[in-house]
């Protein structure tokens, strides 16, 4: 696998990038309405993880695996517990897409995701924020003997508790798995879950969900209600047939049993059938196109296996050749669709059941017309696990959820341990600890100097980190490396007896966090504390770097709010507007040289905001080290046609590049390339287009 490397230190206080859908005509109310509200203003915070490379080694992972005589299923809970494998035995089938190497690429909240297997999103639109980071893992020994492998953390972003049980009884051809979330808040919050299962692809496999119509997205910006059989004259629950990029969320009735299965040309493929609760149900395709073919190479740089031509693929670095299909994804999910969020009760618990195992169609019935596909489904997903049976998964799990752990598998982070210390400081409701423990045990130094803050204010004394109230109220917040958000903790690091430089900067970026940066007000607000952070005496390099980032960034917001009220004043003045964000950039990377995050954001904001001089000055002090990342070099790249040297530009795509956190959909180098070198095929490594 590849490495992932350190987190990012800069605080993630911008927006997420979230593309604007046009409902059209015939989108339920009920959608269009849960669209609209509960978005995340930005993943604070959590810190982006972004440091990954292209590079693959051997690497040792802790699996945890459940097998009977039917089915294997592979779990990897320092990947966000990732079902991994699922391979049925008596057909001798892999029912899950994986590759041979695990490669990270950026599609998640936090940047980094890998393909394959099944994964679980939690919290808002996208690949959740703990897709690539461990879980707690624990084995539960229930009274009747059976064997549950559970994994909890607590959801930073939604501030609720999730946890997945999973479990494989002796004569089940389905593994169950059960998730609950628990709200401790009082007050409703926004939620999205949804579980997504990559499948091998083929010319042959089908998709089949009971629904006549869908809701499909085609990365263009617009929702539609489509037939999924005639999706523009195409049949798109044949997954190979589609050629772009597309989303099908099927429109199941209210009464609808909650199915989906994919078949290969023998019948065989993924069931995916749940408890009424999970109710979306989806399909996502790559497309058949230079682009979708790329994206499935660079995610999965094995080629997964054979091509569908059964002729292997060329995955060298800059290769050319054409690439094998790999692989769909059938998804299931609280909602709709994706677009939306649920409101979730103060206080509440919400618990349901999934089953994953082989539908096992007959492949002439199967591939049929849909309305007889879809009544064939129903029969062979019935056969493989009744709705009876399901019940009774969801009782069990029921009586599980809250029995303590036997034997503990691996360790999550620290945050729900802090954060239950957190709540009992300020009088707050939390969870029954029972069955989802956070041991003091797992707190390590990324928690540390908040948990002294607390101790400090609150005289809470927990193991490990425990100095005496007196020792530690003599001493200022000192800082620390990582982030956290709330108005409590704003409170403490304003107190007078904590206020320092470093407690000044921290409640800077937490009002940063959550201010509205399309308000010239709130930016004005922002900036002013950065100014006054950065006029204290004993502020770290570090943090001195990312309150001049801060500020920069803040800045540049004001001067892009137009005709909000008050910006005109704001922007207007020496230190303020574009031009003095882009030097606070300057400013940032000054003070820091060898921060490649600093570097990277200060060139992308300062070609954005017609500064491209500034941005090879940059990169032309920076260290030899940096200026070879592969960001760094598009970067320039893109700087010297934005400042009339195309020619430049267009050697140093020829030279060849690579950036390896390439977002999703994004369509930079092909634009680049297109603009710099007209005329001119753009080369297959280039070509990362979605539609």
């Amino acid at each position: 696998m590849a490495e992932l490397g350190p987190a990012s230190p800069l605080p993630p206080v911008q927006p997420l990038l979230e593309p604007p859908y046009t409902v059209g005509n015939g989108i339920p109310e009920e959608i269009a309405d849960g669209s609209r509200w509960g978005h995340a203003k930005n993943i604070f915070p959590y810190q982006l993880q972004d440091a990954y490379s292209r590079e693959t080694s051997p690497t040792e992972l802790t699996a945890v695996v459940l097998e009977n005589e039917h089915l294997k299923a592979t779990f990897l809970p320092q990947l966000g517990g990732r079902l991994w494998q699922l391979r049925d035995k008596n057909a001798g089938k892999e029912l899950l897409h994986t590759g041979n190497r695990i490669q990270f690429a950026n599609l998640a909240l936090r940047n980094a995701w890998f393909a394959g297997g099944i994964e679980w999103n939690i919290g808002t639109r996208g690949h959740s924020p703990t897709t690539c980071s461990p879980l707690h893992t624990a084995i539960v020994h229930a009274p009747d003997g059976q064997e549950v492998l559970r994994m909890w953390e607590f959801d930073r972003l939604r501030e609720v508790v999730f946890q997945i049980d999973a479990w494989l009884p002796a004569d089940s051809k389905v593994l169950f798995t059960a998730v609950r979330i628990r709200n401790p808040n009082d007050r409703a919050v926004p939620m999205y879950w949804w579980s997504n299962a990559a499948i091998p692809l083929t010319p042959e496999t089908r998709v089949i969900a009971p629904a006549a119509r869908a809701y499909a997205t085609g990365y263009d910006g617009s929702m539609t209600v489509v037939a999924p059989t005639d999706f523009h004259g195409t049949d798109a629950t044949w997954p190979a047939r589609n050629p772009h990029a597309a989303d099908f969320f099927f429109d199941l009735a209210p009464n609808q049993r909650r199915w989906e299965v994919a078949m290969d040309d023998a019948g065989d493929g993924l069931a995916l059938v749940s408890s009424p609760r999970l109710r979306g149900r989806k399909l996502f395709v790559w497309g058949e196109n230079p682009g979708g073919h790329r994206w499935q190479d660079w995610l999965t740089p094995s080629g997964g296996g054979p091509s569908a031509s059964g002729q292997g693929s060329d995955n060298s670095p800059g290769s050319e050749s054409t690439v094998p299909r790999q692989y769909a994804e059938i998804q299931s999910g609280l909602a709709q669709t994706q677009f939306e969020h649920v409101s979730m009760p103060a206080g509440e618990s919400w618990q349901w059941v999934e089953a994953y195992g082989n539908a096992a169609l007959d492949p002439a019935i199967g591939g049929g017309d849909w309305d007889s596909a879809v009544s064939h489904g129903a029969e062979r997903v019935e056969a493989l696990v009744s709705a009876g049976g399901v019940d009774a998964a969801l009782d069990d799990a029921a009586r599980w959820a809250d029995l303590p752990p036997s034997e503990f598998v691996v360790a999550g982070n620290g945050w729900g341990a802090l954060e239950r210390s957190r709540r009992r400081a300020a009088k707050l409701d939390w969870i029954d600890e029972a069955g989802t423990p956070f041991a003091q045990e797992t707190l390590t130094a990324a928690q540390a100097p908040w948990l002294e803050l607390l101790q400090a204010n609150e005289g809470i004394v927990e193991k490990p980190f425990e100095p005496s109230a007196s020792e530690a109220a003599s001493q200022p917040f000192g800082g620390a490396a990582s982030f956290v958000r709330g108005l409590d903790w704003e409170d403490l690091l304003t107190a007078g007896r904590n206020e320092s430089a470093e407690a000044a900067f921290h409640h800077a970026v937490m009002v940063h966090a959550r201010a509205d940066s399309t308000k010239s007000k709130d930016m004005e607000t922002v900036a002013g504390l950065y100014r006054r952070t950065l006029a204290k005496v004993g502020l770290s390099p570090a943090s001195r770097a990312l309150a001049h980032r801060g500020l920069g960034v803040a800045l540049l917001s004001a001067a892009g709010t137009g005709g909000t009220a008050g910006k005109a004043d704001f922007a207007a003045g020496t230190e303020g507007g574009a031009a003095g964000g882009v030097a606070e950039l300057v400013a940032g990377c000054a003070a820091q040289p060898d921060n490649r995050w600093l570097l990277v954001e200060a060139m992308t904001l300062a070609i954005a905001h017609g500064a491209p001089g500034e941005a090879l000055a940059l990169v032309g002090r920076a260290p030899e080290s940096l200026a070879g990342v592969g960001r760094v070099k598009f970067l320039g790249a893109l700087a010297h046609a934005r400042r009339g040297n195309p020619g430049e530009a267009a050697r140093m795509l020829r030279a060849g590049l690579e950036v390896a956190d390439l977002r999703e959909g994004e369509n930079s180098i092909t634009a680049l390339w297109q603009e710099v070198c007209p005329g001119e095929d753009v080369p297959e490594r280039y070509q990362f287009g979605m539609h």
